[in-house]
């Protein structure tokens, strides 16, 4: 099923500001916050030096600077999810997807890579790997889509024949040709499955329920007792 939505829904799903969820993505790890502290201590040193060399003139943006710098490390997780929400606020149209759990698999998924000296003094590079869920999603038209994300324990209720939807954002009025899709939420298990949270979830939840989807007790009843199966690339 695939439903157009109003320019106003799609606004409502795909804030301006980041949401929660994106809040916490961007902020990310704790070398993440150390590497925003050091860029807010390096900007608050060159402030500093640029407030010696003028003197009194401009104080005035020299401590709006200043006060910018050093809360770099607090705000700049929201003006990442911001810039990327922007990004797809850019789409001209966007439509509200539902299907069905085709396949479950996992993979082993390279996330980066370091280099490091061996005990010959060899420069060696190690790869990081992680294990990811894949779903491959599809519905009774043949579009089929395929949604990665880091694995978590959560996941294992997933099973081929749930229901998944999520939203399409596209160019095109009749939405023809998909140019992005949103992560997915599976509403029997009431999980959302992405690598980033790209919409305001509790406003989809609401679309879901207005256009008739199952509530999780009844959708968990009608699914398959199938497994997750792994998949090698």
């Amino acid at each position: 099923m695939l439903k157009p939505l109003t320019r106003e829904k799609m606004e409502q799903l795909i804030p301006l500001i980041a949401t929660g969820q994106q809040y916490r993505y961007y902020w990310g790890k704790w070398s993440d916050l150390l590497n925003r502290l050091l860029i807010s201590v390096v900007g608050i040193v060159v402030i500093l030096i640029l407030d010696l060399l003028f003197g009194d003139q401009g104080e005035a943006l020299i401590l709006l600077l200043g006060g910018v710098a050093s809360l770099y490390w607090l705000w700049c997780p929201v003006y990442q999810a911001s810039i990327r929400n922007a990004a797809n606020r850019r789409f001209k149209y966007a439509g509200f997807w539902r299907g069905r759990v085709l396949e479950v698999f996992l993979t082993e998924e390279l996330i980066g890579e370091e280099e490091t000296v061996n005990q010959r003094g060899e420069l060696v590079i190690v790869e990081n790997r992680e294990r990811w869920i894949n779903l491959v999603l599809g519905d009774k038209t043949g579009f089929e889509v395929d949604v990665q994300a880091p694995l978590q324990r959560i996941y294992k209720g997933i099973k081929p024949g749930q229901t998944a939807e999520l939203l399409v954002m596209s160019n095109q009025p009749d939405l023809g040709r998909i140019n992005k899709i949103s992560d997915a939420y599976i509403p029997s298990q009431n999980l959302w499955v992405g690598q980033y949270p790209y919409i305001q979830r509790d406003v989809f939840v609401e679309v879901s329920r207005q256009l008739g989807g199952m509530t999780p007790n009844r959708a968990r009843r009608r699914s398959p007792n199938r497994n997750i199966k792994r998949r090698d690339r």
